[in-house]
């Protein structure tokens, strides 16, 4: 059969990957075909040191990847007489789970090797549900150290078994499921029927994947492509750079901008650097339009497809930091060729690997896969991977180490992100500020239990209410008893307390008040969100760096001798650490001056932002 056929190998450790794909080059004499013929088939292969790298086509890794971050994925690029293959060779162990699902994010095929003297491991399954959940919807299970199982056609067929209703749990079509005994030592039903189980009278795994009619699992509809780069490169000429990820376009088609929604119509295509009349899914092009409209990287131009544009959705997610995470925490999400600041509101359930029962939780750990909603901090363009694979699937990135932290794809946009829009007023924050006459800012003390936020916070209120001004101090202790009473100080709590302050101090900027705040605040991620939710040029974060001993010293509530003697957990400085701002905008150390002193000192600090 003609055609590409992109797939994956992976299970196990030591389940003989490696060894089943080479075993099969060798023994087929397979041709290698050439870089440039490579390139030709598909203009999305990366090119690193004359090999073949398709894991650029998960966008959200190749940060890691630009920052000297080793993926290991094996891609090698053959063809036999019937058709070329690339395959992605992954590891089988389970700190590399990542690395297996960027192989996946690229492949047609799955073929997964199970142990035939282990059968079903969990990470066998794991990459089973993996596979599923990034789309693929064929897949060989290929039955492998049949040599050390004595050739058993029963051991084999327990497994086949099993393989039957992991695939009836993940909802996979059976006549796309094959199931296969090899020997990758031996060679048996690599590439020639195995003398040795004459019980197995159906195709090699090569002929399989020689043969396999691979149908698009996805109709997408319409025409659909990122903006990847707007292109000027004179006053005559506005391009618009990406590549078609579905359907195809032709000058004179009109098409929309979105999330705008701005409609022009299609004035000339580029695709290589020459003009071209149509595109097609997969090209790259520069396309320009016949009137100027408001159109960015991030954007998207389409036409007749089956897009959302909102902020909110549930999305399947595969959990791939070393970091657990837990709700209310604040990420980037890379969906498109668009990043934004998103958080996961809530875990709705996790997937338990051997069952695919669904479990309540309030956290995940490493590897897991869970479902959860995910809120945008503003309305985007996205489809449900189910209609559309390019804009159905995301990355959420750590804001701190700018690392990969999940990979997901959409199940379905929630209704209520439709149903609430912003409602303008007539007194605006503008209004209101100039009628008080003074800047609206948020002032965010944060340090260790003891170090005199909340006296220092006091002090400089008053200050400013006999200069004029209208203030509003909200002390971590006074929200705790009343806003945020239900909330603990597991990190998932504290998340929490710390954006509901940020939401009311931002309404109190709004209603043209001068904000003070006084709260531990102990992780960097959530000041870096308060900032983003009061906005930047509205947010002074002030450092009291009181030293940790001198904060035991003063230690008026009892609090520090409470957590030493296990009485307390989760208390910062002690049981949980505190993460020092590093470019606060302003900082005092209240163990080296007075009250007044050190009320001074921030003052001048903070002058020019008033």
């Amino acid at each position: 059969m003609d055609g590409l056929l992109k797939f994956i190998t992976c299970g196990s450790v030591d389940d003989g990957k490696s060894t089943l794909i080479g075993h099969m080059l060798y023994d087929a004499k397979l041709l290698f075909t050439d870089q440039e013929k490579a390139l030709e088939l598909d203009s999305r292969v990366g090119n690193r040191d004359g090999k073949l790298d398709y894991s650029l086509l998960l966008d959200g890794l190749l940060a890691e990847r630009e920052q000297g971050i080793t993926i290991d994925v094996a891609y090698r690029y053959f063809t036999t007489d019937c058709r070329s293959f690339i395959v992605a060779d992954t590891p089988g162990h389970e700190e590399y789970t990542r690395n297996m699902a960027v192989g996946a994010s690229f492949a047609d095929l799955a073929v997964i090797l199970a142990d035939a003297t282990q059968g079903l491991q969990i990470q066998t399954r794991r990459h089973a549900r993996i596979c599923s959940m990034m789309g693929i919807k064929y897949f060989l299970f290929a039955v492998n150290k049949m040599d050390l199982a004595e050739y058993s056609q029963q051991k084999y067929q327990k497994i086949e078994n099993d393989i039957k209703k992991l695939a009836a749990d993940l909802d996979l079509e059976l006549e796309h499921v094959e199931v296969i005994p090899v020997s990758a030592t031996e060679g048996d039903n690599i590439t020639k029927k195995s003398a040795n189980m004459p019980w197995y009278q159906k195709k090699t795994l090569l002929k399989y994947l020689e043969t396999v009619d691979i149908k698009e699992g996805i109709e997408e509809k319409g025409f659909v492509m990122p903006v990847q780069k707007v292109c000027r490169p004179n006053a005559a000429y506005r391009g618009f750079q990406g590549q078609i990820a579905s359907g195809s376009i032709a000058v004179g088609d009109e098409i929309a901008v979105l999330p705008g929604g701005e409609k022009a119509n299609v004035q000339s295509i580029l695709y290589l650097d020459r003009p071209v009349e149509r595109a097609e899914k997969g090209q790259p092009v520069s396309i320009r339009l016949n009137r100027e409209i408001d159109v960015s990287r991030g954007c998207v131009l389409a036409r007749d497809a089956d897009l959302k544009v909102s902020s909110m959705f549930t999305a399947s997610i595969l959990w791939m930091d070393d970091t657990k995470l837990v709700q209310g925490k604040n990420y980037l999400i890379k969906l498109g060729t668009r990043i934004l600041p998103a958080v996961v509101m809530s875990i709705k359930y996790k997937v338990d690997i051997h069952s695919g029962e669904e479990i309540a939780a309030s956290k995940l750990h490493k590897n897991e896969i869970a479902v959860c909603d995910i809120c945008l901090s503003e309305k985007t363009v996205y489809s449900v991977f189910a209609k559309h694979k390019d804009m159905g699937c995301f990355v959420l990135i750590d804001r701190v180490t700018n690392m990969t932290s999940a990979c997901g794809v959409i199940r379905h946009p929630l209704r209520r992100s439709d149903n609430i829009t912003w409602q303008k007023l007539d007194i605006t924050r503008r209004f209101r500020a100039k009628r008080m006459g003074q800047k609206p800012i948020t002032l965010w003390f944060t340090g260790l239990s003891g170090s005199g936020k909340s006296a220092l916070a006091n002090e400089i209120e008053k200050r400013l209410n006999l200069s004029g001004k209208y203030t509003m101090l909200l002390d971590g202790d006074n929200i705790r008893i009343g806003l945020n009473k239900n909330l603990g100080f597991e990190p998932e709590d504290r998340i929490e307390n710390i954006r509901r302050t940020a939401e009311v101090a931002k309404l109190m900027n709004d209603a043209g008040l001068i904000v003070l705040t006084a709260f531990i605040s102990p992780f960097r991620a959530d000041r870096q969100n308060a900032r983003r939710i009061i906005g930047e040029e509205n947010f002074i974060e002030i450092y009291v760096s009181a030293p940790l001993e001198e904060c035991k010293k003063r230690d008026v509530k009892g609090l520090y001798k409470k957590a030493m003697d296990g009485q307390i957990p989760n208390f910062t400085g002690i049981s949980s650490p505190y993460e020092a701002p590093d470019y606060p905008e302003a900082e005092v150390d209240t163990s080296k001056y007075t009250l007044e002193e050190a009320v001074e000192h921030v003052l001048g600090q903070i002058k020019r932002y008033m």
